[in-house]
């Protein structure tokens, strides 16, 4: 499996300093490698549950787990409400079969605090001889997940083929009925197209805009009471742009407005900015990720 990339945009100031997205993930073999790579983050760095929000009912799914680096992190547990326990595999990810009864279930990272919810699907529900995709983003970050909505997919991640400009995505995470995508390296901003196929079904080709995201902050070490500015400027599109930042080190830092807080860029010809304020409680390092927030709709040819 090559070195994973961050998955999503954040502000990740540990030990004075500060990553964003930078190395390529290509898609992962079918069949993972029996250990992981040395450099793969421990169990204990598992932050951020990335299930499926849609699964069908004894039907397939994966789920993903990212570390404090936003890294696919194997070897974590998760935990499901109904009782179910799993691990991740050597590639931070994992397959399983969605409960028999319909309805919701809450997943958690074995020792962090917070639960995702996922909605149980009759096989009724999901069943459809085609693929089909009804609901997509209309702006996405090249450097971050999104999500498709739809019928048809697999539930195995990698039995999925996406995609973007005609360069190959990685499924993170996937069901029936929703599929969870990194985009490729090296995409320019702008609209791409998008083709998703699995098992020789294909979904009709759609576009999608896909912005670039720029963080400027300063790297130095957060002091106990001190303000600071985290200052995200959009390239791609002179829209306003909706963005989350979300507080993953609360006992460092607090990020001004609650958790989480979201905020539009300005838009316009100018600089397309928005800006989030954190406080520090104690010096050390802090984890603010920040995330564009998708409006979905029905896919756009």
């Amino acid at each position: 499996m090559a070195a994973p990339r961050q998955f999503f945009f954040a502000v990740c100031l540990i030990a004075g300093s500060f990553g964003l997205p930078l190395a390529a993930q290509q898609k992962p073999p079918a069949r993972a490698p029996a250990v992981p790579a040395p450099d793969a983050p421990a169990p204990s760095a598992a932050r951020i549950l990335l299930l499926p929000r849609r699964i069908v009912s004894g039907e397939r799914a994966t789920l993903a787990v990212l570390g404090v680096n936003g890294r696919l992190t194997p070897g974590a547990t998760i935990t499901f409400s109904n009782g179910d326990r799993l691990k991740t595999d050597a590639t931070g990810r994992a397959l399983f079969v969605a409960p028999l009864n319909a309805g919701v279930i809450y997943a958690s990272i074995e020792g962090r605090p917070g639960r995702v919810s996922t909605i149980i699907l009759t096989p009724a529900e999901a069943s459809s001889p085609t693929m089909e995709i009804s609901s997509a983003p209309r702006v996405t970050s090249l450097t971050d997940r999104f999500e498709l909505f739809g019928k048809g997919f697999c539930g195995d991640a990698d039995a999925n083929q996406v995609t973007i400009a005609d360069r190959g995505a990685l499924v993170l995470a996937s069901s029936p009925v929703s599929l969870v995508v990194l985009p490729p390296i090296e995409l320019p901003p702008g609209p791409a197209k998008v083709k998703v196929s699995c098992a020789k079904r294909d979904a009709p080709e759609f576009a999608l805009l896909f912005v670039g995201l720029d963080l400027q902050a300063d790297s130095s070490p957060l002091k106990r009471g001190e303000h600071r500015m985290l200052t995200v400027r959009v390239s791609g599109t002179m829209e306003k742009i909706s963005l989350e930042a979300r507080n993953l080190a609360p006992e460092v830092a607090e990020l001004v407005g609650g958790n989480p807080v979201r905020r539009f860029s300005s838009g316009g010809e100018g600089e397309n900015v928005s800006q989030f304020e954190v406080i520090g409680r104690k010096n050390g390092a802090f984890l603010i990720s920040i995330r564009l927030v998708p409006t979905l709709g029905r896919p756009q040819p």
